[in-house]
């Protein structure tokens, strides 16, 4: 092909450098000590440091917060050994704010010897708060000391918990003193990578309802904890409340009649002749009895912890 004088040159594919840094995600690579060799645009942006400012510093000084260290170093000598690895991880950026991030990083290698590290991460809050912001359930994002560092906006629409207040705040003050120890347990189960459920009770306005939490490992690094709460007002739970108002109705319904036939048995009582004297403290016993056992078989609310039981 000629190409006449004045014609464009055909443009030369881009370099390796430009593909990177044209990712939307964050892409740093090491050498196989740590220290930063590359660092794309898109690294600038989440993490707030420049190219220029973290070249051949240490990765860990640059990105890995106090919280993360051990499982940091633990994942950088399983690289070196040879290992990939993938999966949630705290992440810091250059203010301090810790973010939540889906790293893969790999090991670059040149005749079978380790030259480099390369790792990609993902500002995973920005990733699901699209997700979470749409779902139905309340949903919370809790560090290690249980303090809210995400709130969905279905948090104020069902309990009436203002976002901003929320954040920064511990979950727990929502949680009834009751049931609190439940909750540090549900969130604290050495059972990483699953789900965790238990009916707890929380403030809505002045008042308790109860409602399902759904806990979750936000990552699967033990070391590094995070979780994800979903609070629900499921239609089970309904039910059981709706039963816990009916019990309590009639309990007090059948109480009363019972109490108001006891007390006419009484005056009967007082004007009843020999013959009948026996049949009517038989029925006096009887309504007693009954009075004995609807106090001791339905507990009502407000004597069973907000609960009503029945036994048997």
């Amino acid at each position: 092909m000629t190409v006449t004088q004045g014609s464009p040159s055909p443009a030369a594919p881009p370099s390796e450098a430009e593909l990177l840094h044209g990712l939307g995600q964050a892409v740093i690579a090491t050498d196989p000590e740590g220290r930063i060799v590359f660092w794309n645009a898109a690294a600038e942006d989440m993490y707030g440091w420049t190219a220029a400012e973290v070249l051949g510093r240490d990765i860990a000084e640059v990105t890995v917060p106090q919280m993360s260290a051990t499982a940091g170093a633990e994942i950088m000598d399983a690289l070196r050994h040879g290992s990939s690895w993938s999966g949630g991880f705290a992440v810091q950026r250059r203010d301090g704010e810790v973010l939540h991030a889906l790293v893969t990083d790999a090991g670059i290698y040149r005749d079978g010897v380790l030259i480099g590290i390369v790792g990609e991460s993902l500002n995973l809050g920005a990733a699901v708060r699209h997700l979470m912001e749409r779902s139905s359930d309340a949903a919370v994002v809790l560090n290690e000391d249980h303090v809210v560092s995400y709130a969905s906006p279905a948090v104020t629409t069902i309990f009436g918990w203002p976002v901003a207040e929320l954040v920064g705040a511990r979950l727990d003050e929502r949680i009834h003193p009751e049931d609190r120890v439940a909750f540090v347990e549900l969130v604290d189960d050495d059972a990483p990578g699953a789900e965790r459920v238990d009916d707890l009770r929380v403030r809505h306005d002045d008042d308790w309802v109860r409602v399902e939490v759904a806990v979750t490992d936000l990552y699967t690094t033990p070391d590094v904890r995070a979780q994800v709460c979903n609070i629900r007002r499921s239609e089970r739970l309904a039910r059981l409340e709706e039963r816990e108002r009916l019990l309590d109705a009639v309990h007090s319904e059948v109480l009363q009649d019972l109490f108001a036939a006891s007390l006419e048995l009484d005056r009967v009582l007082l004007r009843a002749g020999p013959g009948l004297l026996p049949r009517l403290e038989a029925a006096r016993e009887t309504v007693g009895r009954a009075i004995g056992t609807l106090r001791e078989v339905v507990k009502p609310p407000a004597a069973a912890g907000g609960c009503a039981t029945l036994r048997g």
